[in-house]
């Protein structure tokens, strides 16, 4: 068996715990005595925050610009678009547009060629709006535009928003 110690443990263990509680305390002040790293020198010149503040303004300016292009791009589409209906012909598949102040309102779209004077015509017609166009199938089924029809006014009218109204296919 072990023989009991010879002197009070409690001699040795009273002064650890002071130097503890002192390290301690040490600890919880610190942040009051040093000074944060990311505080301003206030002995930092007078130059430097100016800097600092036209390129907060710009910045500010330059989020403000692309908010209001945002806001213009999420508009009500009738501000933003110019929508001219065309239609297809129930008997041959081809492609018409109707434009009244001309002498024959019904005007057949040929080819892609056709199809650009049209663009262009409707962007003079609609000033800043971006041109949009529509296409009507016939309302009776009668087997036409064939489909190779379809992808040559897709062609024709590449590089613009074009639909096309269909209302012999179900809806997705």
């Amino acid at each position: 068996m072990l023989p009991p110690p010879q002197r009070p443990v409690t001699r040795f263990f009273v002064p650890l715990i002071d130097v503890l509680i002192l390290l301690f305390t040490i600890f919880l002040l610190l942040p009051f005595v040093s000074k944060p790293a990311g505080t301003p020198d206030p002995t930092a010149e007078a130059n430097g925050a100016n800097t600092d503040l036209s390129e907060l303004q710009l910045k500010a300016e330059q989020l403000r610009q692309e908010n209001e292009a945002l806001r213009r791009s999420q508009a009500d589409p009738g501000e933003r678009l110019s929508v001219r209906v065309l239609d297809i012909d129930a008997a041959t598949g081809k492609l018409y547009s109707f434009d009244p102040d001309a002498a024959d309102p019904r005007q057949e779209v040929r080819d892609a060629a056709d199809a650009q004077r049209l663009v262009a015509q409707q962007r003079r017609r609609a000033g800043g709006k971006e041109p949009f166009f529509l296409v009507l199938y016939p309302r009776q089924l009668t087997g036409f535009p064939l489909q190779s029809q379809v992808d040559a006014y897709r062609r024709w009218f590449a590089g613009v928003p074009l639909t096309f109204d269909n209302p012999w296919r179900p809806a997705k």
